[in-house]
């Protein structure tokens, strides 16, 4: 089948990896002009190990691993330490694996086959079902490029093009839940050795996360929805000021000065994508595209990858009938999705406490579960869904 991915993030590559080499023809088509490779590290967890094994990539994957969040603690305004995250909170077991975005984006896209071809610069800008001229879906892309593909996969992100062109507004399926998240770089503290360090005032966090050489700004902050260009990095970076304006402790002015001049400045809400289904005729979506857990439940690198995973498997096993492809992988992936999606609120309320009172007592809390004998339980019970993010 020749089909068409609209998206080169993870889900994107993870689709033509699996596609490709399965026999079909992949174009992945990208708005950015390269790969975005900023972001802090990301997971790994449950099936999806199993999924970069399959692909044959869990070797190399492995020698990229890297342990950031162990090294991670809540500081007062003097940058002295006065909680750590218990482990406990990061993963839900220890075979989970932790790597830098840029790795597994590198990783993926090195892995891709013959046939399976990346176009940047370039996005989707009409799509119409080819219906009784011969079945397909015919594109027109912003370049002024046509062609027609046997099908389409929105692997586009939160804020994608194919589910908006196909599925309608994003207002009707996006489920804002109440945070915003920005990182910057920060080179002066590139070498900098040390743990990584998270500092809050109410409903905001600033931090500093270090690995392999590298170190960037993270924030947070509680917000209702806000209305900007998401290609306007200016107003982004304006919407992160104004939400710290008035607060002067620890770093945070000299963290706002790195994200101003930062020109990778990355900015994107916590929500999640809510669809009643994700495939409409030769038309699927992947990833965040058709079920964002949102970066605080930490699993959408996981869902990227089996969903991707599970649809190319579908295709396989039904002899290329989309439909009845498509209905197979939402079944099989939707128990992970709800479960992810399911498991965001206790991060948000222990990351970003709404008061100076809740934030004391979070630390409290933390404190008193480090010198409990024996520490943090972990659990090995699994939910239905828990070990296929």
């Amino acid at each position: 089948m020749n089909i068409l991915v609209s998206g080169a993030g993870i889900a994107g590559l993870a689709c033509a990896r699996e596609l490709g080499t399965r026999g079909h023809a992949v174009t992945v088509v990208e708005y950015a002009r390269h790969l975005r490779l900023t972001g802090t590290p990301i997971d790994i967890r449950g099936d999806a190990i199993e999924t970069v094994d399959r692909m044959g990539l869990l070797a190399k994957i492995q020698k990229q691993r890297v342990r950031m969040s162990e090294l991670t603690q809540f500081v007062d305004s003097a940058g002295e330490p006065v909680a750590r995250i218990p482990l406990a909170e990061i993963s839900d077991s220890d075979d989970d694996i932790e790597l830098l975005r840029e790795d597994l984006v590198r990783i993926l896209a090195e892995a891709l086959p013959d046939s399976a071809a990346i176009r940047f610069g370039d996005s989707i800008e009409a799509l119409t079902d080819a219906g009784v001229n011969g079945g397909g879906v015919d594109v027109r892309f912003a370049s002024g490029r046509t062609g027609r593909y046997d099908l389409v996969l929105g692997a586009d992100g939160q804020h994608s093009a194919v589910r908006r062109l196909v599925f309608g507004p994003e207002e009707d399926y996006l489920r804002h839940l109440g945070v915003y998240f920005a990182l910057a770089d920060l080179p002066g503290e590139a070498r900098s050795e040390g743990t990584n360090s998270i500092y809050n005032v109410p409903r905001r966090m600033a931090g500093i996360f270090r690995y392999q050489g590298k170190a960037v700004a993270v924030f947070q902050f509680r917000s209702e929805p806000i209305d900007y260009d998401h290609h306007d990095l200016d107003a982004q970076k304006k919407i992160l000021i104004d939400a710290f304006a008035g607060y002067r402790s620890w770093r945070i002015p000299e963290l706002l000065d790195a994200a101003h001049a930062d020109p990778g400045f990355f900015f994107t809400s916590a929500s999640q994508i809510h669809l009643p289904s994700w495939h409409r005729g030769r038309v699927a979506l992947v990833g965040d595209a058709g079920y964002s857990p949102a970066f605080l439940s930490g699993r959408g690198t996981s869902l990227a990858l089996t969903g991707a995973r599970f649809l190319a498997e579908e295709l396989e096993r039904c002899g290329n009938d989309h439909t009845a492809a498509f209905a197979r992988y939402e079944a099989r992936q939707r128990p992970y999705v709800t479960y992810a999606q399911d498991r965001v609120h206790s991060g948000r309320d222990r990351m970003l406490p709404t008061t100076w009172a809740a934030i004391a007592a979070r630390n409290e809390a933390l404190q008193a579960m480090r010198t409990t004998p024996h520490g943090p339980q972990r659990t090995t019970t699994r939910r239905a869904g828990e070990n296929a993010e």
